[in-house]
């Protein structure tokens, strides 16, 4: 007898209780990581808590905070911006300066460069949002291009133009200094998405977050409502630029100095990337894009060099050279088969369970003797 749709879903229980529980085995695994000398062939090249190891995961974890942030705008509020990395580059900048030319400790020149980017976010926000759709993206493009060309024309060689500058190792607390301390940058890199993800998930589901998701859906019914969408959408750019802010000042800790490629546009799109490659107005979608962009441009790098792609053929050996080219391969390959991101897997899953099988074939419906008219 062909089972129901109803022994179908307390068959599929299993499978949807692990996919539930999944967040709190990955934080488990991250919390026990710096302590573990499993080998992860392939994914890392050294064991899981070598310092290179943990140097790429904490980096993962920086960017998948990134992408959290940034989906506020994206994801939750229907703003597209491209000129996210601005405030990213602020944080970052702004604490090396205040380390390098003021001589402030590194607690105070932190608090410094959220502060940067806070303010900074105030207030191009504030301008760029009097423009709307396409307008208010090209507003925040020209900002971000504003912002790098500034970066790289090195204005008193406060910036360090295109090499950058690296951070004083004097003004770093000596816990966070040097190769055997990659741990304490892990656990760093760790809280601060973890702080991410607490602050999103709050913001999301107040009732600030709920009028963000009526913006997004429908602007005009807010304001017939007689709120004002503005002042919820400066809210909201501004939250997302004090985490980016928040995030370039880890990130300063993990890379040990301040880049130019932090600040441009590229910057901004591979936010919007890793965004839409997990998931957008997801819970979970922008922190797995975050990650799984991270992890491949740094390890696609490594495929592309590898003498396995030096013995093919020309026709495939330049292609496979590029590591960008196997970076928009993956997103394009993801993209297509899963239009929703990521984190959309888990329910195409459940339904391709659900759906029945043709070697089933059609139930029999038995008919009361008489039959049909």
């Amino acid at each position: 007898m062909p089972r129901t749709g109803e022994s179908i879903g307390k068959a599929w229980t299993p499978g949807r209780a692990a996919l539930r529980w999944w967040p709190i085995a990955l934080l488990i695994l991250l919390l026990v990581a710096p302590y573990s000398a499993l080998p992860v062939p392939g994914l890392l090249d050294g064991p899981l808590g070598s310092p290179g190891s943990l140097q790429l995961i904490a980096l993962c974890l920086v960017y998948g905070a990134l992408a959290t942030g940034y989906d506020l705008l994206l994801g939750r509020t229907g703003l597209l911006s491209f000129g996210h990395a601005l405030y990213f580059a602020t944080g970052l900048y702004a604490t090396d300066l205040a380390m390098l030319e003021l001589r402030l400790p590194f607690a105070a020149a932190a608090l410094f460069g959220v502060g940067c980017s806070v303010s900074l976010a105030l207030l191009l926000g504030s301008a760029s949002l009097r423009a709307t759709g396409i307008g208010f993206s090209m507003v925040t493009l020209a900002f971000a291009q504003a912002g790098s060309i500034l970066v790289q024309r090195n204005p008193g060689g406060a910036t360090g133009g295109e090499e950058g500058r690296a951070a004083p190792v004097d003004l770093l607390p000596a816990g966070l200094v040097g190769i055997q301390h990659t741990a304490n940058l892990y656990w760093i890199a760790l809280a601060y998405l973890v702080l991410t993800l607490a602050l999103v998930h709050w913001a999301v589901h107040s009732p600030t977050g709920r009028v963000w998701a009526g913006i997004k859906e429908n602007e005009r019914r807010v304001e017939v409502l007689g709120l004002r969408p503005y002042g919820f959408k400066l809210l909201a750019f501004v939250l997302a630029g004090g985490l980016a802010g928040a995030g370039g000042v880890v990130h300063l800790l993990l890379t040990g100095g301040a880049t130019p490629q932090t600040a441009g546009s590229d910057a901004t799109l591979a936010l919007l990337v890793m965004v839409v490659l997990g998931g957008t107005g997801t819970r979970w979608g922008p922190l797995l894009g975050g990650v799984l962009y991270t992890w491949a441009g740094h390890r696609l790098g490594d495929l592309a060099n590898s003498t396995a792609v030096a013995g093919l053929p020309a026709v495939l050996r330049v292609p496979l050279s590029q590591p960008l080219f196997l970076l928009g391969a993956l997103f394009v390959a993801v993209v297509y088969l899963l239009p929703g991101g990521l984190a959309g897997l888990p329910a195409r899953l459940r339904a391709a369970r659900r759906r029945p099988s043709p070697e089933r074939g059609t139930p029999i419906v038995q008919l009361p003797e008489g039959g049909a008219e």
